[in-house]
């Protein structure tokens, strides 16, 4: 066959070399689920060394001239369908995106982000800040550079910011969080007017076995889809995915503390959800890939806190828990037990921070980093700064710099603009649950008897299927005919807390 190929087999062969490159990156996937699961500890060395080899691999096809040169001729090509389109579009973004960066750069980069990721364990064991503050400002210096690289407008942190969240901006997160200071705040001021919640009995000896179980039943009940999944344990918990048809969840299990395997097992099952809703037949294009950081974490914390701290959720569930531990819960009512999982506490550490009180960790660390990309606040005054914010926005003394500015190891990967994505999922997440509460009848009452059905059809309708096809803002107004609104937020935290502390 002799000439030019058509638009159709021009697409078959953009189709055939991304999902190469799916297949490379997928297999870096297994290799990492596995390094936090079950590699021994002599084959880490190995291991690094063929992750590494492999990124080189996915790294080169990405940047191959013939995709560049392929994108390029089929982008805005009217023969391809919409869908097609928005798929050229998105590959052609990232991979004149990923040619943006020098060479020199790019091993700058990789250079002093292990340095930093060194300099950050040492400080944290000497619990000393001063020890990462020279590399933290190398790091800070390549950031602001990379944002010059990419380009921006308005504020250089935009160009961070839209790496995790494409669209978002910091006239979008000023507004948001401007509403978590002024309405949040006289919240968390009420709830510590009023008589703390007890939770001392999540905190007694739970089995570890029956805590396994319990997290692979509610995993089932959610609708989690075990022939194409499955949980492990891992010293942080999270969610991999390698295609819709496997998608692993880690757990962790502290039989001190009840709450610890329960939530991170629905908080990672949404995340699984979300990956086994996504389309196979998009597997390697962008339209099969989540829409952004936001909305895959809209779809955690929907599961965990909007279901799985409900009333609703535990009238099925508690009795069958009591029967489990009937030695810790046989005397705690329903309404104890739904009180104390939901117990407002403010605290220094982020990652064990309640869902009200945690938008201030992360509004913190948004206007620092904020002002670190703009110069407004200097590295050498990072740990004041951080420190006078915890004082006026938790109202804590942060004690040391291990349980302060040192607590994240996002900054020593350099990872500026990751943190917002992580208050806009509960936002998300609230304003998408109040949608479905008016669009699915009887949905609370379903959740009540324990039947997740309808709420996971609505969400496989409305959210898991369209991939990076919208933007965020654009998939919310799209399902909720609004764009992100903090007052959706608002309104469940008022009632649910209201109701709680009673007032």
């Amino acid at each position: 066959m002799t000439g030019s190929k058509s638009t159709a087999e021009q697409y078959t062969g953009y189709q055939s070399k991304m999902q190469k490159i799916a297949d490379v990156r997928n297999a870096m996937a297994v290799l990492g689920w596995d390094q936090e699961t079950y590699l021994p500890e002599k084959g880490a060395a190995f291991r690094g060394r063929q992750l590494t080899t492999l990124s080189g691999i996915a790294h080169e096809l990405f940047t191959e001239d013939a995709l560049g040169d392929l994108l390029r001729q089929l982008h805005g090509h009217n023969e391809l369908d919409a869908l097609q389109q928005k798929n050229i579009a998105l590959s052609l973004e990232d991979y004149d995106k990923n040619k943006k960066y020098p060479a020199s750069f790019v091993a700058e980069m990789s250079n002093v982000t292990n340095e930093s990721y060194h300099a950050w364990i040492k400080a944290r064991k000497a619990n000393d800040y001063s020890i990462f503050a020279p590399t933290l400002t190398k790091m800070i210096a390549l950031k602001k550079q990379e944002t010059t690289i990419l380009g921006y407008e308005g504020h250089p942190y935009n160009a961070l910011l839209n790496e995790y969240e494409k669209g978002a901006t910091t006239a979008m997160l000023d507004k948001i969080f401007e509403d978590v200071k002024n309405a949040l705040s006289p919240l968390l001021a009420k709830i510590e007017a009023r008589p703390q919640v007890e939770k001392d009995f999540l905190l007694k000896h739970y089995d570890r076995d029956k805590q396994w179980q319990l997290g692979l039943d509610l995993l089932k009940e959610m609708g989690y889809d075990l022939q194409a999944g499955r949980q492990d344990i891992s010293e942080h918990p999270f969610t991999t995915s390698f295609n819709p048809h496997d998608v692993r969840v880690t757990t962790r299990i502290d039989e001190n503390d009840f709450g610890n395997m329960t939530w991170s097992c629905i908080h990672e099952g949404g995340h699984a959800l979300y990956e086994q809703g996504l389309p196979p037949e998009q597997y390697g294009l962008p339209c099969g890939e989540a829409t952004s950081l936001g909305i895959h974490e809209s779809q955690s914390r929907l599961w965990e806190n909007n279901v799985g701290r409900s009333l609703n959720f535990w009238k099925f569930h508690y009795g069958r828990l009591q029967q489990q531990f009937p030695e810790n819960l046989g005397g705690v009512s329903l309404e104890r037990f739904y009180q104390a999982i939901n117990q407002v506490q403010p605290s220094l550490i982020r990652t064990e921070a309640d869902e009200l009180t945690y938008h201030f960790h992360i509004m913190i660390r948004y206007e620092i980093e904020k002002g670190l990309m703009d110069g407004s606040i200097p590295v050498n005054e990072l740990q004041h700064v951080w420190n006078e914010y915890y004082r006026k926005y938790l109202h804590v003394t942060v004690p040391d710099d291990a349980q302060g500015v040192l607590q994240d190891i996002h900054w020593s990967h350099g990872s500026f603009g990751y943190f917002p994505t992580y208050s806009l999922g509960s936002f998300y997440a609230a304003q998408f649950f109040t949608t479905a509460q008016k669009q699915v009848p009887g949905l609370d009452d379903a959740i009540s008897h324990g039947n997740y059905h309808s709420l996971l059809e609505w969400l496989r309708t409305h959210i898991h299927p369209f991939g990076r096809f919208y933007t965020s803002n654009e998939l919310c107004k799209k399902v909720t005919g609004q764009e992100l609104q903090f007052s959706y937020f608002l309104d469940y935290a008022e009632k649910k807390y209201g109701g709680i502390y009673n007032w």
